[in-house]
Parts: structure tokens; C-alpha cells; sequence
């Protein structure tokens, strides 16, 4: 186990995600485009559970893009999210930028050239725009946060996950945020990943996002709870957009639509 099946064990939730992203689409997206993807985990469950589903990974990071098996599906781009991708070959359904991965653009004139090139790619199919981000009354307070996660595949194994925000300024919404993991069994720690993850992100308010997005030409934009309104017996969720800030707690983490 490393790094990044750690990430991907206790940071990422792609089965909670895939229902969200389809309801918040609203109708039967097959083309998924995942920017900053990381290892491209939730592109490998969607193509695996979309019928006819492709998926377009980009990340700058080749080593990580393309730490998991390939698959002929999901079409892997090394690169700027910004330039990487051409609007009219890489069309998609759903765009997502997941994990507060918006907040690695750091200047409004470059989150709008961004956010530009994300509506070329989804106007044309009619998709959507997925940005997750987080608020509230402790955004910028520093802060740990420990969870521990069984192993995927080793009974009686946990992970102890721990997000550090270890430096945060309200002035210029620069947050510096960690990522730690320590792998126990029995009491007995098995592997430690210390600084496993460092980012240095603008945090982006919604009202921010949601401005951004409509000077780069999108008509709508909507804010979503990270957790579906309800789910059915065949896991199809269902969401409505959030309209009053009581529906969201002191410290929230949401997703902010555009199309």
C-alpha cells in the first residue's frame, strides 16, 4: 500500500460521487471528463458502472495519471487542465473538479480563462459543470482532522487518515493543507505516510465560484449538498440545489454546479 491508495481509500468516494454527478446531470450522461484526476479513480468506476460510459483523465502529473491499469475507455491526458484538452475532440457529459481541486488555480483571471474552456467543453452536449469546495465558520481556522478507515483489503488493518489545514489567511484565501496516513494492524503501525499530500490552494467562495462561472459565460449555476436527498433500491439518487443557508451547517462542504 502507498500513498495514493491511501487517497484513494479515505479521501475519495467515487461510489458516492458517480450517483451525485448523474442526478445533479439530470439526464443519462455517458461522457465523464475528471480534471486534476489524480490516479483517475472515480473515470475507472464510471466507466465500469456507465453503460457505454468514456471518461477524459487529465492531470499535469504523468507518474500518478497513469499509476493504474490502463483501460481502451478512459482516455488518459498529461497536461494543463487549461490547454490540455481540446473543446470539440473532448466534449463531455459531466465535467468534474473534484477534492478542491479548483482551488489550484490561484488568480481570478485565470480561474475565468479555466472556467471558459470548461463550458466549450460541456455546451455542446448540453453538460454540466462540477466544481466541490468547502466553507463556513472554520474554513480558515487551522485545524486536524482525524478518521480511521478499514483496509480495503486486509481485515482487522485501518487506516488513520489525517487532513491538516496548517496554515490559512482570510485576507487572500490561501489555505496550506496536509494530508498524513498511518497504516496500523493489531495496535502495531505498519506504514507511516507523513506529508503525504501538501496543497496550497486559493479557497474559492461559493458566491466567488458561482460569479466566476457566470462571467465565463455559463447561464446557470447551483450549489448541492455532497449528500443526495435520497437514494433508491437500484442506487439512482436524487438531488434539489440548496437555496437557504440554514440547509447548510457552520462548516460545509458542497458542490457547485454550472451548464
Amino acid at each position: 500500500m502507498d500513498r495514493h491508495d491511501c487517497y484513494e481509500t479515505c479521501v475519495q468516494n467515487v461510489r458516492q460521487a458517480l450517483p451525485l454527478l448523474r442526478a445533479v446531470h439530470g439526464n443519462d450522461p455517458t461522457i465523464l471528463g475528471e480534471d486534476f484526476a489524480g490516479t483517475a479513480q472515480l473515470s475507472s468506476h464510471w466507466v465500469g458502472v456507465i453503460e457505454n460510459g468514456r471518461s477524459i483523465a487529465v492531470d499535469l502529473d504523468p507518474e500518478t495519471l497513469n499509476l493504474r491499469d490502463g483501460d481502451d475507455r478512459i482516455e488518459r491526458i498529461v497536461g494543463d487542465v487549461r490547454t490540455a484538452t481540446n473543446p470539440g475532440k473532448h466534449a463531455c457529459d459531466v465535467l468534474f473538479v473534484g477534492n478542491f481541486s479548483i482551488g489550484e488555480i490561484h488568480d481570478r483571471a485565470a480561474l475565468i480563462e479555466y472556467l471558459k474552456h470548461c463550458r466549450a467543453r460541456t455546451k455542446a452536449r448540453g453538460g454540466v459543470l462540477c466544481c466541490d469546495t468547502y466553507g463556513g465558520a472554520d474554513a480558515f481556522l487551522p485545524v486536524d482532522v482525524h478518521r480511521s478507515h478499514p483496509h480495503p483489503y486486509e481485515p482487522g488493518t485501518f487506516i488513520r487518515y489525517t487532513w491538516e489545514q496548517r496554515e490559512a489567511d482570510p485576507l487572500t484565501g490561501r489555505v496550506i493543507n496536509a494530508l498524513h496516513f498511518r497504516v496500523e494492524r493489531s495496535g502495531t503501525i505498519e506504514e507511516e505516510f507523513t506529508d503525504a499530500f501538501i496543497y496550497d490552494w486559493r479557497l474559492w467562495s461559493v458566491p466567488e465560484l458561482r460569479d466566476a462561472m457566470h462571467e465565463a459565460g455559463f447561464e446557470i449555476t447551483e450549489v448541492y449538498s455532497q449528500l443526495p436527498d435520497a437514494v433508491d433500491d437500484e442506487g439512482n439518487a436524487y438531488v434539489s440545489p440548496v437555496t437557504d443557508p440554514d440547509e447548510l451547517d457552520d462548516s460545509f462542504f458542497v458542490l457547485v454546479a454550472a451548464r
